[in-house]
């Protein structure tokens, strides 16, 4: 058994290899979950009985159970109740929304060159007041007038994992909220979503989902967003509210739900599973162990990655170029701001990354 899965059990009567071994089967050193996640073999079965399902013009009802099931999942990972998930498709929709519960004049602190989706929306409001530092100094900088602090856990360009214990004290202290995007984390760094005010996550990168899913999570008491996309999804009754005004939101974070994209939630329950049966503590031991190996490796060709300590996704810089070269020989990888970015996950094994390094040795 590879060392970086001996590490990592799934505790149950199958190993975490065997496991893994079950649903994956790529046909190329894949090593790009940053960009996008293998879908495991149970997700493409779910996916190819929904659109069956859809075809044959068959009653559609388990496919709104698997929304519940991928809701209830997410929140047990999230470390939240079930209650305070919304379900939508992106991020940008939700950061959106929270965008639009700032008053006038409000300052949002971000990170430097942080994702689009995170900081976007605030940016295009037109009088909000943004305020961008560097990531490391993005806790000290929360001052008396910050309204909102938003972050990802896990920075897309280079997996620097920001102090989010820290960033959350500094905003209780001025009275802040917090929005934290996981998507860059949530599946291989435990998450406690319940310590900021808003977070959100897709489904389709490490939690190894379809596109299309993703997940909002807000206070007990919604904070201060109003649900101005409320469909009749949103409805306490959602097939009672199909016609009209919607005349009683849902009670939990429900109401902030989107129209689902039924196959897609299809899939992402089935991969949302796969997540709980491996565990993440389990899938970030195998996952850092392999990044490590890979630092390692790099300094022993005389390249020296981006600072990222404890992430699953390693960013050297002045490599980018040799993106094609490595998707020619069957090795994906990411090319970001010049930057060569591998990212590591369960399904990796240290001959993927050996081979990586093989091929940058020439």
């Amino acid at each position: 058994m590879d060392g970086a899965f001996s590490e990592a059990q799934s505790g149950g009567m199958e190993t975490f290899e065997s496991l893994v071994r079950t649903e994956f089967a790529p046909k190329h050193t894949f090593l790009n979950t940053a960009g996008n996640g293998l879908l495991p073999a149970r997700t493409v079965a779910a996916l190819d009985e929904a659109a069956r399902m859809r075809a044959e013009g068959r009653p559609l009802n388990a496919l709104w159970d698997d929304v519940e099931a991928a809701r209830a999942a997410f929140a047990r990972i999230a470390g939240v109740p079930v209650g305070r998930v919304a379900t939508g498709s992106s991020v940008a929709t939700y950061t959106g929304l929270v965008a639009a519960s700032l008053p006038e004049g409000a300052e949002v602190l971000t990170a430097d060159d942080d994702f689009t989706s995170v900081v976007n929306p605030f940016h295009v409001r037109g009088d909000l007041k943004v305020r961008s530092v560097p990531l490391e100094r993005i806790a000290e900088s929360v001052r008396p007038g910050t309204a909102l602090v938003a972050v990802s856990a896990a920075q897309s360009a280079d997996g620097r994992v920001a102090d989010l214990p820290a960033l959350r004290e500094a905003a209780r202290a001025h009275g802040a909220r917090t929005y934290v995007d996981f998507s860059q984390s949530a599946g291989w760094l435990p998450m406690d979503a319940g310590a900021y005010d808003y977070s959100v996550c897709v489904s389709y990168k490490w939690l190894v989902g379809p596109h299309g899913a993703a997940f909002l999570v807000v206070p007990e008491d919604f904070g201060s967003l109003t649900p101005i996309l409320a469909g009749w999804v949103a409805g306490e009754q959602p097939w009672d509210s199909c016609y009209g005004p919607v005349t009683e939101l849902a009670h939990s974070a429900r109401r902030f739900d989107l129209p689902p994209a039924l196959f897609t939630y299809a899939g992402a329950r089935r991969s949302l599973a796969l997540i709980e049966e491996l565990g993440v503590a389990a899938i970030q031991v195998h996952d850092l162990a392999l990044a490590d190996r890979f630092r390692a490796g790099l300094a022993g060709l005389g390249h020296e990655a981006l600072p990222s300590p404890g992430s699953a996704i390693v960013s050297v810089p002045g490599l980018g170029h040799r993106q094609p070269e490595l998707s020619r020989a069957g090795v994906q990888v990411s090319n970001r701001a010049g930057n060569l970015r591998a990212s590591f996950h369960l399904y990796n094994t240290p001959a993927d990354v050996d081979r990586l390094l093989d091929v940058l040795s020439g």
